[in-house]
C-alpha cells in the first residue's frame, strides 16, 4: 500500500461546539473547509492541521466517539499549554508530568470525552536525538 495521505475523522455529537474547542481553544490551524460556502463550518466540515497530520471534524455522530481514541500533540511547551488551555476552562483530566520514559505529558479532553494527550520532548530525551 502506498499511503499519500491520512487523517483523523471525528463525526461529534455537538459539531459546533467541536468546532470552538478545536479552532478556537486548541486553535488548531485550518487546512480546509467544505459544506454550503454560505453556510456555518458546522453544517459542512474542517480539516484542521496537527503537525504533520490532519485533524477532520465533519458530520454529526449519534454517540460519543470509542473511549479507546486518543489523540497526541506534541508541543514545544506543554506547561505553558496548561496555564492557557485551564484559563480557557478546558477540563485538564491530568496537569504535566514527567513520566519515566522521559516525556512531559498532559492529559485534556474534548467536548465530546476524547482523550488527548499534550505531550513535550524535553531536550536530552532520545526522540531529540537521531538513533543510526
Amino acid at each position: 500500500m502506498e499511503v499519500l495521505g491520512s487523517r483523523i475523522l471525528l463525526r461529534p455529537t455537538d459539531p459546533a461546539r467541536s468546532h470552538r474547542f478545536y479552532r478556537d481553544v486548541l486553535r488548531l490551524a485550518v487546512y480546509r473547509e467544505f459544506g454550503p460556502p454560505d453556510g456555518p463550518a458546522s453544517a459542512g466540515g474542517v480539516v484542521y492541521f496537527l503537525g504533520q497530520g490532519l485533524l477532520e471534524v465533519s458530520g454529526r455522530g449519534e454517540e460519543r466517539p470509542s473511549p479507546a481514541l486518543r489523540i497526541w500533540l506534541q508541543v514545544r511547551d506543554v506547561r505553558a499549554e496548561h496555564g492557557r488551555l485551564s484559563a480557557a476552562g478546558v477540563s485538564v483530566l491530568r496537569p504535566p508530568l514527567r513520566e519515566p520514559w522521559g516525556l512531559i505529558e498532559m492529559w485534556i479532553e474534548d467536548p465530546d470525552g476524547v482523550r488527548i494527550v499534550i505531550v513535550e520532548v524535553p531536550d536530552d530525551h532520545p526522540l531529540r536525538r537521531d538513533p543510526r
